[in-house]
């Protein structure tokens, strides 16, 4: 009997240290890209929309603010919940010493991804949270570290074009 699964391809680079000392755009989808973390409201004139987020989204918000103090050697640089999937930049911060070992991008997102459900179960939500894995982008400069701040910024604005969110 074969294995009929379909082959997923390695979506992290190959021998690349997600432990180190880099910043990372995170990109989170919601489970068949389900529309329960926020509502964007059209803003009046040149007014940015407004993003206001469900109790799962609060959940979510709550969560990711909750990983510094956690990870102490991690930065959350920028992020924003759209309704069905979020952006984030992660720095990791270079480990001065200590007992326990860095943690890596996926140990940090699977914490958070887990923190979520359980919170969310609370709430008496029974679905599905987040589709499997995450995508990721390893920030190699400082003008690649500006155009993706611009487009998390722009996202809720510019969410008709986003890949993420239909």
């Amino acid at each position: 009997m074969g294995n009929d699964l379909p082959k997923r391809k390695p979506n992290r680079l190959k021998e690349f240290d997600y432990g180190a000392g880099y910043s990372y755009f995170i990109t989170i989808c919601t489970q068949d890209r389900a529309h329960i973390l926020s509502n964007i409201s059209v803003g009046e004139g040149l007014a940015p929309p407004e993003i206001e987020t469900t109790q799962i989204g609060d959940i979510v918000e709550k969560q990711l603010l909750l990983l510094e103090p956690r990870f102490p050697n991690l930065k959350i640089e920028n992020y924003v919940i759209m309704p069905n999937h979020m952006h984030i930049i992660f720095s990791l911060l270079m480990e001065t010493g200590g007992a326990s070992p860095s943690p890596t991008i996926p140990n940090v997102v699977c914490a958070f991804k887990s923190q979520c459900v359980r919170e969310s179960r609370k709430l008496g939500y029974e679905g599905k949270l987040w589709q499997r894995s995450f995508h990721d982008h390893v920030i190699r400069n400082k003008k690649d570290y500006e155009e993706i701040s611009r487009y998390i910024y722009e996202n809720p604005t510019n969410r008709e074009t986003d890949e993420f969110y239909n």
